[in-house]
């Protein structure tokens, strides 16, 4: 059974996936972290489904302003856990103070705004770099998040 409405272009021509370990795409849909730091710059703008990656961060759960935003919270590992729209990707300028507490010295930093989370986490498997996710999963977010349009 097709779920494609017809309404909507083909998934991948309007969202794309981003895998990030865990804890950070935990800390990205609870909107403290609004950057998600990367080697190069990505020339995507537009809606991201936040795919949480198979690894964990051990490190970073230490780490103090990681351990505020994700106390109490399930880091659900393997899954699309949100959505949100990247409108930008920058790094700071040498010297300068760092955009966030999140930024990472000397990386690219993709903004992100618009953050909403699942309420059930989607079983999916990610890729590296912005990867255009599958019909299907597209209209599995869609079931949770009917308001989602390019």
């Amino acid at each position: 059974m097709s779920t494609h409405t017809g309404t909507l272009p083909p998934a991948g021509d309007w969202i794309r996936g981003i895998s990030v370990k865990q804890p950070w795409t935990t800390a990205i849909v609870t909107g403290a972290k609004t950057i998600e730091n990367r080697p190069q710059p990505w020339s995507w703008r537009g809606l991201v489904l936040l795919h949480a990656g198979l690894q964990t961060d051990r490190p970073a759960l230490r780490l103090p302003h990681v351990a505020r935003t994700i106390r109490g919270r399930n880091l659900p590992t393997g899954a699309v856990i949100g959505v949100a729209r990247l409108t930008g990707c920058h790094q700071d300028p040498d010297g300068s103070p760092p955009c966030t507490e999140w930024a990472g010295p000397g990386l690219w930093h993709l903004e992100l705004t618009d953050v909403q989370e699942l309420a059930l986490p989607i079983p999916a498997r990610g890729q590296l770099g912005p990867w255009k996710p599958t019909e299907d999963l597209v209209a599995q977010v869609r079931q949770q998040l009917p308001d989602l349009r390019p």
